[in-house]
């Protein structure tokens, strides 16, 4: 599933980085994306197998640009709400590492369904 978000969240046109991966020494992009994996748990069972699981995601935004900062998180929000993923939060403030850049993030849940 992280593909998939993955894959979704590049059509912006930001680079996207696993959160806490960017080297240390590397400066930050003026804009980019990063993701959390906070849980991938078994909600339905048959024979003891999951059948359906519930992927929950954080996604943030930042920028050195506080107007990207917002529009990019809308537009994120956006994207994943028309692929099939349902955003559980309106979004909150993401701390920053670098004083050039602003952070914004919400949470979101995707229920993939096992064959």
């Amino acid at each position: 599933m992280e593909d998939t978000l993955i894959s979704l969240l590049e059509t912006l046109k930001y680079p996207v980085y696993r959160q806490g991966s960017i080297e240390e020494n590397k400066p930050y992009d003026p804009t980019f994306i990063t993701f959390w994996n906070r849980s991938e748990d078994g909600v339905s069972f048959y024979d003891n197998t999951d059948y359906l699981v519930s992927w929950l995601f954080d996604v943030n935004i930042y920028s050195n640009d506080p107007t990207l900062t917002y529009s990019v998180q809308r537009a994120a929000r956006d994207l994943l709400k028309t692929n099939g993923w349902t955003i559980t939060d309106r979004g909150y403030d993401a701390a920053s590492d670098e004083v050039t850049h602003t952070g914004r993030g919400f949470s979101c849940l995707y229920l993939e369904q096992i064959q």
